[in-house]
């Protein structure tokens, strides 16, 4: 592997929408595939972006370093899968140089575990200290009918090596009713018991997923009374930069997070912005407007064009998004996939 050469990085005016939020939180989806096809992300028979109409990863790493010279402080990468991208880990010792230099304040990542046993210990070497893991169930017969071709023990093995390494973990669990929302007292304990946060999600409308989202939809003011019965929340002003918010949970001791985008949106707060494996911006999860950042990029060696093409897309960043789930919406609000933009 080539070492990777740090470029120096010149400071440009700060990154504010139209509702004077301030953009410093960059999702970059490395990859559009995956090795799991989640029944709530995916359909089964997936057809997935040419690899020529990727960016590649210096491409990728060229426009970070544009948003970061530009105020962004964290960085997640996210896919499909983004251990499954070739060469990804040069793209991470890369950026991981700006948080060592200071530049960033975290470089993160969304997984699914099942390469993490192979890229835990790498994963710290390059700066990554804090990962957010799927992990929807713990009965490995359920797990391998919403992952579909998943393995829960390899996953747990995954989760073993990050914290022998040193990494803090996350689970993110998607809420899906009928499925796993029985289970969700039990994953409370068990997260908490390994010294892990989790954060329930609900199910998002994005894509076609081969089934009715409506079969699947949990509000988590449902299942947040329901936990009442069993545990006691309370509210505390933890943050991790992203749109969960956060309570303790007295008989564990430790952090549940609730990730609403139907039920109680948190795009009054929204400080992010998207990009995907192809160089798109999305300014909002939930809207469909979006710039090319691609053409600029490859137009000039310098910047400039890319720079003013950021500016443009930010001011058109919406309000907020407008998600939606019920009998008479039960079709995606959206066509793209989440595992296009990135989860």
């Amino acid at each position: 592997m080539n070492t990777p050469i740090s470029r120096p990085i010149s400071a440009g005016p700060a990154l504010v929408d139209p509702f004077g939020r301030h953009v410093t939180y960059l999702r970059v989806s490395v990859t559009d595939r995956c090795d799991f096809r989640c029944v709530y992300c995916m359909a089964e028979d997936m057809t997935f972006l040419p690899k020529k109409d990727l960016l590649t990863l210096e491409e990728l790493e060229r426009v970070s370093e544009a948003f970061i010279a530009r105020g962004v402080r964290k960085i997640r990468l996210t896919g499909g899968e983004p251990l499954v991208r070739r060469n990804v880990m040069s793209l991470i010792e890369s950026l991981g140089r700006h948080v060592k230099s200071g530049g960033l304040d975290e470089l993160t990542l969304t997984t699914n575990g099942s390469q993490l046993a192979r890229f835990a210990a790498q994963l710290h070497d390059h700066g990554v200290r804090r990962i957010n893991v799927s992990v929807d169930t713990l009965d490995e017969q359920k797990f391998r009918t919403i992952t579909r071709w998943g393995d829960l023990k390899k996953v747990k093995e995954g989760i073993a090596a990050a914290q022998k390494a040193g990494l803090a973990i996350k689970i993110n669990a998607v809420a899906l009713k009928g499925v796993n929302d029985d289970e969700i007292p039990e994953m409370i304990r068990w997260a908490h018991g390994e010294s892990m946060d989790l954060t329930l999600i609900e199910t998002m409308p994005l894509g076609d997923i081969d089934g009715d989202r409506t079969e699947q939809y949990l509000p988590l003011s449902v299942l947040r009374a329901g936990l009442m019965d069993q545990f006691t929340l309370e509210d505390i002003p933890y943050k991790t930069g992203g749109p969960a918010r956060y309570m303790q949970v007295k008989e564990t001791g430790g952090r549940l997070g609730f990730i609403t985008p139907l039920t109680h949106n948190f795009c009054e707060s929204c400080n992010r912005v998207r990009l995907t494996c192809t160089g798109t911006l999305f300014m909002c999860l939930g809207q469909e407007d979006a710039a090319d950042l691609r053409a600029p990029l490859r137009a000039s060696e310098g910047n400039e064009l890319l720079d003013a093409a950021i500016d443009e897309a930010i001011s058109r960043k919406p309000k907020g998004h407008d998600f939606i789930i019920d009998r008479r919406h039960n079709k995606p609000a959206l066509s793209r996939h989440m595992s296009v933009t990135g989860g």
